[in-house]
């Protein structure tokens, strides 16, 4: 069996592409983690157990390595009536600042 070049192409596309969607999911959880934490730091409820993704960019590191930057959304009550937003910036796997709208005590 022989693999043309456009087909050697292809299967190393492919390969990369599955390789950052699994990378995604392991950010995904480390955000997701990070903002359940905080909330339960600050005594709110974290609203659907879940975080989305907002921004995609590249940035360098503090050691001077490019790396991916995300920036992840998540929804939080305090009073169980209201609903309000919070940020959570990655850089790579290491969460970089978590900022949260005002809301009611």
């Amino acid at each position: 069996m022989y693999l043309d070049l456009s087909d050697l192409f292809w299967l190393t596309l492919m390969v990369l592409l599955l390789l950052h969607w699994w990378q995604s999911l392991k950010v995904k959880e480390v955000a997701l983690k990070a903002a359940s934490s905080h909330c339960k730091e600050l005594d709110l409820q974290l609203l659907d157990q879940s975080v989305y993704l907002r921004g995609l960019w590249l940035k360098r590191d503090q050691q001077g390595k490019i790396r991916i930057w995300r920036s992840y959304l998540f929804d939080f009550t305090a009073t169980g009536d209201d609903r309000a937003k919070g940020r959570i910036v990655l850089l790579g796997l290491l969460v970089t600042g978590i900022t949260l709208e005002a809301h009611r005590i």
